[in-house]
């Protein structure tokens, strides 16, 4: 039970940082010239949360600077953290189409290029 408890806040404490839902007027947080939560690079970091088969809560965190995301499951038992994947999706966003039905993107472009 204590591990639960440890793990769901340490979890609440990773979304808080991540997200930037710090308390505002935090005279720590007044000092910084980037917020504790920026990766450095000028850009933020995004946090989505969700609960999944009320087995665990999935954080994925997103580096738009980097083009790269990450996602962690927490148990909602024990609070264990797990990292399940982490992936740079440069090139996936470079693709015109995966999975696509149409009209896929070349066949619209096509009859746009028509007029």
């Amino acid at each position: 039970m204590k591990n639960a408890i440890l793990g769901t806040l340490l979890g609440a404490v990773l979304i808080t940082m991540v997200t930037g839902m710090l308390v505002e007027g935090n005279s720590a947080c007044a000092q910084r010239t980037t917020p504790p939560w920026s990766n450095g690079s000028g850009g933020e970091l995004i946090a989505l949360t969700e609960t999944v088969d009320e087995k665990y809560q999935q954080v994925t965190v997103i580096d738009p600077a980097r083009r790269a995301m990450s996602v962690y499951h927490i148990d909602l038992k024990d609070g264990k953290i797990t990292l399940r994947g982490v992936r740079n999706i440069h090139w996936d966003l470079e693709m015109l189409e995966f999975n696509g039905t149409s009209p896929l993107p070349q066949e619209i472009g096509g009859l746009v290029e028509q007029r």
